[in-house]
Formats: C-alpha cells, sequence, structure tokens
C-alpha cells in the first residue's frame, strides 16, 4: 500500500501546475498520477498551443482573470524554461456588419482587462497585418502567442520532480473509494491511499467525481476538433493568427489559423461529437462511451436547440467532408486551396454538459472537505493553467490546514 498526503489525478497542464504550486506552498508529500506512459497525450499536448490575452472574456470572470494573469505567466515561464514561445498577436476578423458590432464588444473587454489591441476599420488596415485575409474590419491583439504545449508540460513535470513530487505514469486509476479519513485509489499498476485528493482528469473527470458522490447534474460530453496543416510551400498565407470573429452564442471558435512555434500553420479546428472519449479519428467508436452520451438526457436536451443541430450538421459535414472544411478555412483566407491543406492530429474537448441541456462555459471545481474536483477546465485552459492551478493548490492547502 502506498501512502500520500495528497494524491493528483492527471498529468495534464492542470495538474502538473497544481503539485508544482502545492509543492511551494506546502511541505505535504504530493503524488500524481497519470494514466499514459508519456505526458501531454490527451487536451494538454492536442490544442492550438495559443495563449489567448483574454479580450474575449468578460470582465470579472474568472476565464478573464486566468487568461490575463496566465498569457503573462505562461510567456514568464518559457523564458525561464527555454520553452519555445513566439507573441505573434492574433487578428480577429470580421466579415459582415453583425460580426463588426461585435468587436466593439472584444475592445471594451479588453479595455477593461488591461488587454492591448487595435481595431482596424478597412481591408487595407488589415491586410498590413496579414496580406491573404480579408474583411471588412478586424480587432488586433498584440499579446497573443503560440507556445509548444508539450514542451511546457514536460518543464512542469520535471520542475515538479525536483520538487520532490512523485509522478507515476501508466497509473489508470480505476476506482475511488471513500475511506473515513481520505481515499483509496486502486490503479491499473498500484494501490494508494491519500489524504486529501485532486481530481483533475480531464476527460473522465465526471465519471471520478461520481464514483464518489460528487457531480451529479454533469456529465463530459466529448468533441473533437480537427487540424488541417498548411502545405510548407503554402505557409505565407499566415504570418501569425487569423481568427473569425466569435458566436457570443457558442462555445468554439471556429475555423481558424495558427502560426505555431516550429514554423507550421495548422488551420482548424472544427467541433464534432466524438464517438468516445478518446476517439480522435472520426472511424474510431466506442461503443460504451458514446452510448452514454446519445443517451445522456442533457445531450438529448442540448441537440434539441435548433442552433446547436444546425452547428452539429455544419461541423460532422466538416470532419468528412474536406470541401466543407476547406470552405469554412477560406472564409478568412480566400487564397487558399483544397490541395494546400494536408490532414494533421486532432485533440478532443471534454465539454462538460448539465442535465437541462447548457454547455458549461466556465471553469468548474466542485469542493468537498478532503477533495478538489476540476469537472471542467474549459478553454482557454492551457493559457490558463498556471494561475488556474495555484487557485486549486491554495484550496488544497487550506485544507491540509484545517485536516
Amino acid at each position: 500500500m502506498i501512502q500520500h498526503d495528497v494524491t493528483i489525478v492527471g498529468g495534464g497542464c492542470v495538474g502538473l501546475s497544481t503539485a508544482k504550486h502545492l509543492s511551494e506552498q506546502t511541505d505535504l508529500d504530493i503524488a500524481i498520477l497519470e494514466k499514459e506512459h508519456h505526458l501531454a497525450a490527451h487536451q494538454s499536448g492536442r490544442n492550438s498551443g495559443v495563449l489567448h490575452p483574454g479580450f474575449n472574456y468578460p470582465p470579472g470572470s474568472d476565464k478573464a482573470r486566468f487568461a490575463t494573469d496566465g498569457t503573462k505567466r505562461m510567456k514568464e515561464y518559457c523564458g525561464t524554461h527555454d520553452i519555445p514561445c513566439d507573441e505573434l498577436g492574433v487578428l480577429v476578423v470580421a466579415k459582415n456588419d453583425r460580426e463588426e458590432s461585435h468587436l466593439q464588444t472584444l475592445a471594451s473587454q479588453a479595455d477593461a482587462n488591461g488587454v492591448e489591441y487595435e481595431l482596424l476599420n478597412s481591408q487595407k488596415a488589415i491586410q498590413a497585418h496579414e496580406p491573404h485575409a480579408v474583411g471588412q474590419a478586424a480587432f488586433y491583439a498584440p499579446q497573443a502567442a503560440s507556445v509548444d504545449s508539450q514542451q511546457y508540460v514536460y518543464a512542469l513535470a520535471r520542475e515538479v520532480q525536483s520538487a520532490g513530487v512523485s509522478l507515476y505514469t501508466g497509473h489508470e486509476v480505476e476506482a475511488i473509494e471513500s475511506l473515513s479519513a481520505g481515499y483509496l485509489l486502486t490503479t491499473s499498476n498500484s494501490t494508494i491511499e491519500t489524504s486529501l485528493l485532486v481530481n483533475a482528469a480531464g476527460l473522465h473527470a465526471d465519471t471520478l467525481a461520481q464514483q464518489v458522490g460528487v457531480g451529479d447534474g454533469y456529465q463530459v460530453v466529448p468533441f473533437r476538433g480537427e487540424y488541417y496543416e498548411v502545405a510548407p510551400e503554402r505557409t505565407e498565407v499566415c504570418r501569425t493568427m487569423i481568427y473569425p470573429t466569435p458566436d457570443p452564442e457558442l462555445p468554439f471558435l471556429g475555423v481558424h489559423y495558427t502560426r505555431r512555434t516550429d514554423g507550421k500553420v495548422i488551420v482548424g479546428p472544427n467541433a464534432v461529437l466524438a464517438f468516445g472519449r478518446e476517439a480522435y479519428h472520426n472511424t474510431d467508436v466506442d461503443l460504451r462511451e458514446l452510448g452514454e452520451t446519445l443517451s445522456y438526457g442533457g445531450f438529448r436536451r442540448l441537440l434539441a436547440s435548433k442552433t446547436m443541430l444546425s452547428v452539429a450538421w455544419s461541423e460532422l459535414n466538416k470532419s468528412y467532408r474536406k470541401q466543407k472544411f476547406t470552405e469554412a478555412a477560406q472564409r478568412l483566407v480566400p487564397s487558399i486551396r483544397e490541395d494546400d491543406l494536408q490532414k494533421s492530429y486532432a485533440g478532443i474537448r471534454a465539454q462538460l454538459v448539465t442535465d437541462d441541456g447548457k454547455l458549461v462555459k466556465d471553469p468548474l471545481t466542485i469542493e468537498t472537505d478532503d477533495a478538489v474536483h476540476v469537472l471542467n477546465a474549459v478553454s482557454p485552459g492551457l493559457t490558463s493553467s498556471l494561475p488556474f492551478g495555484e487557485h486549486i493548490a491554495t484550496l488544497i492547502s487550506e485544507k491540509a490546514v484545517r485536516a
């Protein structure tokens, strides 16, 4: 029997950041359980690698606070640990009057959140930043950056191990049992007794929480986001990052362009229902997990919305028909061609849905006397990971004092 003061389930950026800050705040014996044999295999490593500076989030919200602070701290962390991080800026393009009016909302939020920006009111001004982008207006935020998320995760892992944190890879948590004091965790390779628990299991956080009676009323619905890569000879179509104007009613940004730190330009993602929590290809199906999603009342209520049903059909088309994906990409850069796009990787977003069919759009943690369950580390999760992990660490350290 292995014993620890604190056990963190999930070795992604949130779990590792929590361990980092907890080791700095306390002398507790800390362990991290990661089910894969290598890190950044899921959400923390399968993303666009963008640091979002905070203009797209309501002032005073957790998202705004974590994103603005997280962007600054991530840049500092990358500089200290020699992690590739390029401050490229992002151009949010409006194609019509309705979208242009929403740029004013972004500007107001940027003002309130302390984010630098510039409003561009002509095609000429847009092309001064991105010669191949087309729109009638745009919002430019110079503080947005591109980071190598996988190197970031491994830097966190090295740091926490140097601080004495035990990192167990290849230890999938199969069962959690509440004890009179603490928890008993049965993994694929061990049995661990812990006084305090952090559930940062991402795509599986809801199922683990519900084993100990936490998180009823919610379920993770997996949405796959697929990326294409622009052919090397055509990467001049995007110098930095080109985004569509976000729809405030939807949690997904839509297809956009990102120049990565390795010089590649990726396009995506779409947002299509995944037929399993780790179904990274559109031919992958986990019948049990798909059945859980389709039978979930919250998911059926979500699709009862005509808007969501229309979006779901459009996104599904982008997944199985490259032409439709290309058309979405051409909305921002009309000169891109279908042959310019090469299939790349995919990520899966752990989107929390309520029983009444609502998408949970903000970070959600549920506390008990001896645990913190991170049920929704929603985008911008990578950007927010340092302050968000510090927040969770503070909650746990306070529980340790009271224990």
